[in-house]
């Protein structure tokens, strides 16, 4: 079965207006800077605070093993995952899934990555030391390494990912859920779910979650690059509580345009990732689909007409594919 193309390849500027295509500029003016207010950044910016808050609004989140903040310190991280199977190190302020290494597997001098890569003890305190360093933070500030839980993601992804864990990208705006995908690794993303290093994106339907769309690198596919599985047989288990836990994380900041990533553990179900003060308009290519008028019909709502969570889903799965 091939997903249906609903853009043209090549399209004019006032096309792409006319089909509800969000750019930069707009989304920055409009969006971002109109209800996120920048002193709420750090509740999204730093990965550590996203977790404590997580915790505290009881929004289900990765295992938190530890964090390191001097470069002193950095010689005690063996005594950190001496008992912990594997472990992903974050930088606390990075974006865009730089400075993101994750390790399977290890004896305490080798660490295994998913693509079976081996790295000795010096490649993780170097690449330590480069956090600290603000190599991948935002605006090169000083940073500090957070250290997680590997996913144990569920083997319903196991034909459509490359080796890494899949992610979904929920698009959350004034709490109403208004666009998803979910990203799948490959062999040229070196098992990361990133767009950028060359991942699947796979537009998800908000109303009952089938796959609708999927790109790399801005490019059409059907089936994945690597395995040959087709898009078109994706089932996103737990899809309710995907968008529960998107939606349940409007609670816990008042930022009012985010993107919530979300991945499927096998024992827990779907775990909050992080959250993105500024989500890229790549959804928009994965869905095939604009995303702009998504968001003028939630602006064109009442104030206060849904309450809860469970009623500004509901509205957006009646409305939003």
């Amino acid at each position: 079965m091939r997903l249906p193309l609903k853009l043209p390849k090549f399209v004019s500027p006032e096309k792409l207006f006319e089909s509800g295509v969000l750019g930069m500029n707009r989304r920055n003016h409009s969006y971002i800077m109109r209800y996120n207010d920048r002193r709420n950044y750090p509740d999204v910016d730093d990965k550590l605070r996203t977790k404590k808050l997580a915790m505290k609004y009881g929004v289900a989140t990765a295992e938190l093993v530890g964090s390191i903040d001097c470069q002193f310190q950095v010689k005690s991280f063996p005594k950190m995952i001496k008992d912990v199977p594997d472990f992903v190190i974050k930088p606390g302020h990075g974006s865009g899934g730089r400075g993101i290494l994750v390790i399977k597997s290890h004896d305490g001098r080798n660490f295994y990555k998913p693509n079976g890569a081996v790295c000795g003890y010096n490649f993780i305190y170097d690449h330590i030391s480069n956090i600290l360093s603000g190599l991948y933070s935002l605006g090169g500030r000083p940073d500090y390494a957070l250290f997680e839980r590997c996913i144990d993601f569920s083997d319903v992804y196991s034909r459509f990912s490359y080796q890494g864990v899949p992610d979904v990208r929920l698009i959350v705006f004034k709490g109403y859920p208004v666009m998803s995908m979910i990203r799948l690794a490959t062999k040229l993303s070196d098992g990361r779910a990133n767009l950028h290093q060359g991942a699947v994106g796979v537009g998800i339907s908000i109303r009952d979650g089938r796959p609708l769309f999927a790109a790399q690198h801005n490019c059409e596919v059907t089936h994945h690059p690597d395995t040959g599985a087709a898009f078109s047989e994706l089932v996103i288990p737990h899809w309710e509580e995907h968008l529960e836990l998107a939606a349940k994380c409007a609670e816990m900041t008042p930022l009012g345009y985010f993107g919530a990533d979300i991945s499927t553990d096998s024992k827990r179900g779907p775990l909050l990732l992080e959250l993105n003060a500024r989500p890229g308009l790549a959804i928009q290519i994965a869905n095939g689909c604009g995303l702009l008028k998504r968001l003028q019909l939630v602006e064109s709502l009442p104030e206060n007409l849904h309450k809860t969570p469970e009623e500004r889903i509901a509205f957006s799965r009646e409305n939003f594919d």
